[in-house]
């Protein structure tokens, strides 16, 4: 997509600058003011994509070029008996890139941005609608553009078509490589550390990390969807949970590390499975972990599924001890009627909302009404993406007494966790602090975080 991204906006850089320059030189202004904007959109464009703003990089790169290539088809480019139109072409073009770029929207927006492209060429190749103005362009500019038009527009579906065919082959060579991946033991696991407001470690997220022997370590943000879509969500993520109680296991055997808590985040996939809950107690089992130290993240997506099925599963799982929280609060599915139904015992102040905290009103207002929420209902509540001390202050001044993010640690092999936590340890003379537990819950030895 990025790769798509970045051929649109250079062809149509490339061709705005030459065809901008040609009616400059003509005393063209308002044309060329047309072809200096689709420059100007070429570049924002291209500073998304870099920034990794692929979702707003694609509407602007379509939106902007469907209107321009219509104006510029009906207004400047009117064919005659001697010279066919020729600017329409691009829209096969768009069409093609299009079918790419919306493939993960939804399906009225995938399927129907192609097809008004397709449908607008037919109209334009078909008819000779248009406005006859004074701003047509004349038959001997649009001669010589009826052969740049045509060969730019069928050398970038060209270009487009070679980039999916690529894509496609790149996405099947990594489902392959990440299947074998999880049968050749690919799959690591780093450690962020979750810190109380005295700073002390209470326990640790697990993030997976892919470490391909060609590629070197892979970040999660580029396998997972992989993952997702090829149907290994499912042993990936037992993997995962596997590796995190067996990491258990090795800290309940030093008193140093006996009460950290290890949270393991659960995708959706493996929540609808019939079976999961025993699939769960049987890996906790059978690593002989502590369950009243694992605490199951979920994200809002879960939510979109069955509540019923979904409560009746984080019961039977939290009557053995094992806790809950809820990921990415106040971004998705959440609600009141949820958040009363589900047995949980953390909510997680999303990171977006943390950063944004101090500079605009309404995320430091969800912010602090998160954490209202979570005292109301008996929850821990954990702000995640804590980057700053000045983020800390006001998170703290709010009521939030738990933090995650790279002010505190950034996510670390097992290795390098356990030696900061030994030199983390070292300058805190406080006693470990006991488990907070829940208030609907207090009752129950096995309720944390």
């Amino acid at each position: 997509m990025r790769r798509l991204l970045l051929l649109a906006s250079g062809v149509t850089a490339c061709l705005s600058l030459f065809w901008g320059g040609f009616f400059l030189l003509r005393g063209a202004w308002l044309t060329a003011a047309l072809d200096g904007l689709a420059i100007a959109i070429a570049v924002g464009a291209v500073w998304l994509t870099l920034r990794g703003h692929l979702g707003a990089a694609s509407r602007l790169v379509i939106g902007m070029l469907y209107c321009l290539l219509v104006l510029n088809t009906v207004v400047f480019d009117i064919p005659s008996a001697e010279v066919p139109r020729s600017a329409h072409q691009f829209l096969l073009a768009l069409a093609v890139v299009s079918c790419l770029l919306t493939r993960g929207e939804p399906p009225w927006l995938r399927h129907g941005v192609p097809l008004l492209c397709f449908a607008t060429y037919v109209v334009l190749a078909s008819t000779n609608t248009g406005f006859v103005t004074s701003l047509a362009l004349p038959d001997s500019v649009r001669a010589t553009g009826v052969w740049i038009n045509q060969a730019v527009a069928l050398a970038t579906v060209y270009a487009a078509l070679h980039v999916i065919q690529s894509d496609v082959a790149e996405r099947d060579g990594l489902h392959t490589e990440l299947r074998d991946g999880l049968l050749h033991g690919e799959m690591l696991l780093h450690y962020q550390p979750q810190v109380d407001a005295a700073g002390r470690t209470f326990g640790a997220e697990a993030l997976v990390r892919w470490r391909h022997p060609q590629r070197g370590l892979v970040p999660p943000g580029e396998f997972i969807p992989l993952a997702e879509r090829s149907g290994l969500m499912v042993p990936l993520g037992e993997g995962v949970l596997r590796t995190a109680c067996a990491q258990l296991v090795a800290w309940q055997q030093r008193p140093q590390t006996a009460m950290l808590v290890l949270a393991v985040n659960v995708s959706a996939m493996q929540f609808v499975q019939p079976d999961f809950v025993a699939r769960v107690l049987a890996i906790v089992h059978a690593a002989g972990a502590d369950p009243r130290r694992l605490k199951l993240e979920l994200t809002e997506s879960v939510l979109a599924n069955d509540i019923d099925d979904l409560v009746a599963k984080m019961s039977a799982l939290k009557a053995h001890g094992i806790g809950f929280s809820l990921d990415d609060f106040g971004t998705g599915f959440s609600s009141l009627s949820y958040l009363r139904r589900l047995p949980l015992d953390q909510l997680k102040i999303d990171q977006s909302f943390v950063r944004a905290l101090g500079c605009t009103a309404e995320d430091s207002a969800i912010a602090q009404a998160v954490v209202q929420l979570g005292r109301t209902l008996g929850l821990h509540v954990i702000a995640e993406g804590v980057e700053t001390t000045g983020q800390r202050a006001l998170l703290a001044g709010i009521g939030c007494e738990a933090y995650q993010g790279y002010l505190f640690g950034r996510p670390m092999p097992i290795n390098e966790f356990e030696a900061w936590l030994a030199v983390r340890n070292a300058a805190t003379s406080t006693p470990w602090p006991e488990r907070p537990v829940a208030a609907r819950a207090a009752a129950a030895e096995a309720s944390f975080i």
